[in-house]
């Protein structure tokens, strides 16, 4: 079988049609190039050049052979490149969890700068809630999550990615549509709350029961669910009231209505960045390191 020596060799010679210049072109001298092209004829058992003392001429097998020559030394050109770039994180494959409402907020963020910043890197996007997310991360099939605090584990990296308020989002006919100004957490004293899951929902669940407690205040827990939306469409038809993250309320319903709410906690929602520590992939470490300097 010939080698990549060979292949060089040989294209060089039928381009230049002159063994003298091609050897210049290689910076090698004539005897080893001539070597190279009659081993190569003999390893394919086909004459590729015609050679006089004036001229060098391809023959038919040796026109063909340019083609596929040609064509192989751009492949492994490609292929080496390929292999370099997937090194150093400019290639190859992220897998990214997220949750339902971090699609509003910190997603984005991601996804513009892996098409910026790695734009050879694909970015291959799985919308699972935190638990799932960290089982995920744990069996190696996610390679960075977007989760909600608190993460503990021995192989996993956490850092904050973005904090923001929740916001009242409630239904057009309500009565504290009309409240003025920013409503406050006793306003919800009795009204029916589309509640978070405490199992798939967790983090939401217990932020939501503290600061109801912390406040004295009991609302009627209509309904559990564990994605916004979810509890966004509920609203939308008038089953109950809700907080939510303010990224959500990018979400456009016809009968919701969005109020700020006054907080003990400014931003109280939190969503990190999370991986695992033993993970060697270079186009997700490429991202993290662009990430971070975008994000405060």
């Amino acid at each position: 079988m010939f080698t990549f020596t060979q292949l060089t060799s040989f294209v060089a010679v039928a381009e230049e049609l002159h063994f003298t210049r091609a050897a210049q072109r290689l910076r090698m001298t004539q005897p080893p190039l001539s070597r190279q092209i009659r081993q190569l004829e003999h390893d394919l058992g086909v004459q590729l050049l015609n050679r006089t003392n004036k001229s060098v001429q391809l023959t038919p097998a040796g026109r063909a052979f340019l083609a596929e020559a040609r064509s192989i030394l751009r492949h492994s050109e490609r292929a080496a490149l390929a292999v370099r770039q997937v090194s150093t994180g400019e290639a190859g494959s992220v897998t990214v969890g997220f949750t339902a409402a971090s699609a509003h907020s910190t997603l984005g963020t991601l996804l513009s700068t892996a098409r910026e910043e790695v734009p050879r890197a694909e970015i291959v996007l799985r919308e699972m809630v935190t638990r799932d997310q960290l089982a995920s991360l744990a069996n190696n099939s996610l390679d960075l999550g977007l989760v909600r605090p608190s993460v503990t584990g021995p192989d996993l990296v956490s850092r904050p990615a973005v904090k923001e308020q929740l916001v009242a989002a409630l239904p057009t006919t309500h009565e504290l549509t009309g409240h003025q100004g920013a409503l406050k957490v006793t306003d919800f004293e009795g009204q029916d709350l589309l509640m978070y899951s405490p199992v798939e929902a967790r983090y939401f669940h217990e932020l939501l029961i503290s600061i109801f407690r912390s406040a004295h205040v009991t609302p009627v827990y209509s309904q559990y669910l564990s994605q916004v939306h979810s509890i966004l469409a509920l609203v939308n038809v008038g089953l109950g009231v809700a907080l939510v993250p303010e990224a959500a309320a990018q979400l456009r319903y016809p009968e919701i209505v969005f109020k700020q709410v006054e907080l003990p906690t400014p931003a109280p929602v939190e969503l990190d960045l999370v991986w695992r520590r033993t993970n060697d992939n270079p186009a997700l470490h490429a991202l993290l390191r662009s990430l971070w300097r975008r994000m405060p």
